[in-house]
């Protein structure tokens, strides 16, 4: 009953704590936090199995790395590649510098020290989001600059994940004693050479061959019309790619999970499987952020202030002056500097994965370990008036200089406007096509959005030319066909209905298990939408009002001997 009971009590105390959090003007994460440390070790009453918390720990890291790339816009980052790259990138180094000369007074070596700085260099996307959602952000030219920044520093440590391992013995890891002066540098640049060229080859597999199968896959399971066996295959493809990149590249499950989510944002059905997945996403990463606060002792606060005090110090001042600085360089707004510098004045999940990964390689010890989580809850708990002192301080200052970075501001806010547009007008094209199709059969006004956009996937495309025979007579009904263009006649004995666009046909075979009536011919060039047999009745099932619909009209057709009309003909 150990994984029940871990289970069960991390979701239990989570939801209570993040509520209380949320109450206290906290975000959550800081909840899950304190829901670990009620459940670790370090603390009476209940303790978790750490073990199987960890281990559900990773399938929380591969699906919020999954999320992650979900999410990931190369076009967005692209456009703020100005800023962002070279930003983010100055920001770490020397965020990193500043983690390394503070160990360095502690007496810590190298590799503790490079652990410890990479970890408090990089910012937390989760925290981010929401404290940009809350402030309506997210879609301003200052908020999505931050998270380009943060998709650059994600990136920079999922690399960091991949060389850490290799460079580990040489930064004095346990074991590196034993092999003194036999480690040399050239093993190590051919190690991480053959990493590099994995990588590259892992990559370049998933650019080339993901956008062709994933979105392919994802459309024929869509096709099945259930919902659950689409949130299953999106499961399946994010922890089947990451484990499979682990198993056969040796990358890690982050990398691998981060591919699987960048591979299926290509996808139309990209935000379907977002929001499909996205309740095991949050559960999984409840789990993830439970199991860090497991690790955290909280005798380190009263152990050692002052460690905590400088690490904060750094976190909530250092990064953020780091921050600004580099913005304002590049002839940036000072707006844009605050949010930014506000943005990153905390550190979250990398931090903790990348720590983790510190202790569990011997470069970093359990000490190490509870001051980047001190810093982490602390900095998150202060990041809402932070946020709020950098509004203020903009209010206060932006009087002093009003132009200063207003040109550069402009040609990014364009360049930003045109990749929303784009991404507007392929979400508009969707619905409009889902307009037309109810406009040109009404019928489907029965239906709801997501059944439309379920039809959609259903339809297969199909064309004749005048004179061709559609259907005929005596055949199986496998299909019913609706015409969205041209004219066909439907050829009954002693009679000839004609039917234009707007109206279906072929229905009646499908209803009664029978064979065809009646031929169909088409007198102009048609394109008709198809709904195959198995579709159909898959559809007709989740959908009884439409069904019957279509039932009462085929009835009163045949009745009537009357097999259509012009726009809401039904024949067969």
């Amino acid at each position: 009953m150990a994984l029940v009971a871990t289970v069960a009590i991390s979701f239990v105390l989570a939801a209570g704590c993040g509520y209380f959090a949320d109450r206290l003007r906290l975000p959550p994460l800081v909840g899950y936090l304190v829901a670990g440390i009620l459940m670790g070790p370090f603390t009476p009453g209940f303790t978790a199995d750490t073990a199987l918390a960890s281990q559900l720990a990773e399938i929380g890291v591969i699906l919020l790395m999954f999320g992650v790339g979900l999410h990931f816009s190369a076009a967005d980052l692209i456009a703020v590649r100005g800023v962002a790259i070279p930003g983010a990138i100055g920001q770490i180094i020397l965020a990193t510098l500043l983690g390394i000369g503070l160990s360095t007074l502690w007496g810590w070596n190298l590799g503790a020290g490079l652990v410890f700085g990479l970890s408090i260099s990089v910012a937390s996307t989760v925290v981010l989001l929401k404290a940009l959602e809350e402030r309506n952000l997210v879609n301003s030219p200052n908020g999505r600059v931050a998270i380009g920044w943060l998709i650059v520093e994600d990136l920079a440590m999922v690399l960091a994940l991949v060389l850490l391992p290799i460079v580990a013995e040489v930064l004095g890891a346990q074991g590196a004693a034993a092999h003194g002066a036999e480690v040399s540098s050239t093993p190590v640049a051919l190690t991480i050479v053959l990493t590099l060229v994995k990588l590259g080859a892992f990559a370049v597999l998933a650019i080339v061959l993901g956008p062709r199968i994933v979105p392919w896959l994802l459309t024929l399971v869509a096709r099945t019309g259930s919902r659950e066996l689409f949130t299953l295959t999106v499961l399946a493809i994010a922890l089947g790619i990451a484990f499979g990149s682990a198993t056969l590249f040796g990358v890690s499950f982050a990398l691998g999970a981060f591919f699987a989510g960048v591979v299926m944002s290509e996808s139309h059905l990209s935000h379907r499987a977002a929001a499909d997945s996205l309740p095991l996403q949050n559960a999984f990463s409840v789990l993830f952020f439970v199991s860090v606060g497991m690790l955290f002792s909280p005798m380190i606060l009263i152990n050692q202030p002052l460690a905590v005090l400088a690490i904060l110090a750094i976190i909530t001042l250092g990064k953020s002056l780091i921050a600004a600085g580099f913005v304002l360089l590049l002839r940036y707004p000072l707006s844009m500097a605050l949010t930014v510098a506000a943005s990153l004045a905390q550190i979250g999940e990398f931090s903790f994965i990348v720590a983790g990964l510190g202790v569990s390689l011997g470069l970093m010890s359990q000490e190490g370990y509870d001051l980047v989580l001190a810093g982490a809850i602390l900095s998150i708990t202060l990041n809402p008036l932070i946020f709020w002192a950098a509004a203020k301080l903009n209010t206060a200052l932006s009087s002093t200089a009003p132009n200063y970075g207003a040109r550069k501001l402009a040609v990014l806010s364009r360049e930003l406007d045109v990749i929303k547009a784009r991404v507007d007008e392929k979400e508009s094209q969707q619905q409009l096509k889902k307009q037309q199709l109810v406009h040109t059969f009404p019928l489907f006004s029965e239906v709801n959005e997501h059944a439309l956009e379920e039809l959609l996937l259903l339809f297969r495309p199909a064309s004749a030319s005048p004179g061709d025979k559609v259907i005929r007579v005596g055949e199986r009904g496998d299909a019913m066909y609706f015409i969205s263009s041209g004219a066909a006649e439907v050829r009954l004995p002693g009679n000839a209905i004609m039917l234009e666009a707007g109206a279906f046909f072929g229905e009646m075979a499908l209803l009664s298990g029978g064979l065809r009536t009646a031929d169909v011919i088409a007198v102009d060039f048609c394109q008709f939408l198809k709904l195959d047999r198995r579709d159909f009745n898959i559809f007709m099932a989740r959908h009884p009002r439409l069904r019957a619909a279509v039932s009462d009209m085929a009835r009163e057709r045949k009745k009537m001997n009357v097999p259509g009309s012009l726009k809401s003909g039904a024949a067969d």
